[in-house]
């Protein structure tokens, strides 16, 4: 029987008809991978999910990448990355939103993306569900390529764009900090919480997919810095800035995006190296457990940045 798609808000589709613990026949795996290529994010519901089967189901679209810090790793289970609100670690992604106090709240990114080697995907697992908030945004980064205007288009091909690895959420250059207020508790420096200093990444302003060969648009708010030597492709500094800005604004239209409220039994999937994500947080206190396991990238989309 063929998997049934419907899509969902903006962007995404949702498939039924797929038991995670059911045999997968190759003709199975193969409609699911070209589905994961054609739509990006997909979601499957009413799932009977362990972590074995969640290990399982993920193996099918490529190899497994542990995370790199072990203390956040399923002591059993070392493939699966647990992401917790009401935590000891909450400390650490607490800030203040116009006078509201958050825990977890992520901008709009890409995995690994300052390291210039992006894992490939993730899946998604609802553990524990927050009783409010707590939502996952997906947005689609092909279609938002797809939407801008030719003259936009034939600059950005020209232009590589660099990424700079912050702690500090105040000094991303393209995050909306409106009414942000850090708390006390978060890292000020990557050795705080055993993350290495990294060197600035550099992409092209429009990625073409490894596989789809979709165009896909090099810009993402977090940790985004600057465009490379600009002046080259007849830019001042200030425009620069502006181009950049204007992106930025230009994928956070919502009609790129899909925000998901988890239920028990949920499972997402999506391609990281076309879809970025954001997640709104929750109030302290909220209980909410997620299990991430994540798609290896085998091949670099950006670079290191040495010298410019």
């Amino acid at each position: 029987m063929s998997l049934i798609v419907t899509p969902l808000d903006n962007v995404g589709v949702e498939v039924s008809g797929f038991d995670i613990n059911g045999p997968y026949s190759e003709e199975l795996q193969a409609e699911l991978k070209e589905l994961w290529y054609e739509y990006a994010i997909l979601l499957f519901r009413d799932q009977q999910i362990t972590p074995e089967s969640q290990i399982r189901f993920s193996r099918l679209f490529g190899k497994l990448e542990m995370h790199p810090l072990k203390v956040t790793t399923s002591a059993q289970y070392p493939e699966l990355f647990v992401l917790e609100n009401n935590g000891a670690k909450d400390r650490f992604s607490t800030a203040f939103y116009h006078g509201e106090e958050i825990v977890g709240r992520l901008d709009w990114h890409i995995d690994l993306h300052y390291t210039g080697r992006p894992n490939h995907g993730a899946v998604l697992t609802a553990v524990e569900v927050a009783k409010e908030d707590g939502m996952t945004g997906f947005g689609d980064l092909a279609k938002a390529y797809d939407t801008l205007d030719d003259e936009t288009k034939a600059l950005l091909e020209k232009l590589e764009v660099a990424y700079s690895f912050s702690m500090q959420r105040r000094h991303m250059r393209y995050v909306d900090l409106d009414g942000y207020v850090p708390g006390p508790g978060l890292p000020k420096k990557p050795s705080d919480i055993g993350f290495p200093d990294f060197a600035d990444a550099v992409y092209p302003a429009v990625v073409t997919h490894p596989i789809s060969g979709r165009k896909v648009l090099g810009v993402v708010e977090q940790f985004l810095d600057r465009v490379i030597t600009p002046q080259r492709f007849g830019l001042c500094n200030d425009e620069s800035i502006e181009l950049l800005e204007r992106l930025v604004a230009h994928i956070r239209k919502p009609e790129f995006h899909y925000f998901h409220q988890w239920h028990q039994g949920d499972i997402v999937l999506w391609d990281n190296w076309r879809a970025m994500h954001c997640a709104t947080g929750t109030k302290p206190g909220v209980r909410r457990v997620i299990n991430r396991t994540t798609i290896e990238g085998d091949r670099m989309l950006g670079r290191v940045l040495s010298g410019e």
